[in-house]
């Protein structure tokens, strides 16, 4: 049985093996990690922010739904 992946590379997955050949120091690697961690997260605020509005939600909404007065 082979472990070699059976689907193409992500250019993501492309790009962050382009960071090995590098040989970064600890400092760089957690730095870039903390630089992918803040980037990713603040796509999921964003995505989170878009639904918010597309649904139509409101603070008053949200402040029912904690007291569980909410339909």
């Amino acid at each position: 049985m082979s472990d070699a992946p059976t689907a193409p590379l992500t250019n993501l997955q492309i790009e962050l093996l382009k960071t090995y050949a590098l040989h970064l120091s600890e400092e760089d690697l957690l730095e870039i990690r903390r630089m992918l961690k803040k980037y990713f997260y603040q796509k999921m605020i964003e995505s989170a922010d878009q639904d918010w509005v597309e649904r139509g939600y409101t603070q008053e909404l949200m402040d029912e739904i904690k007291q569980g007065s909410a339909a």
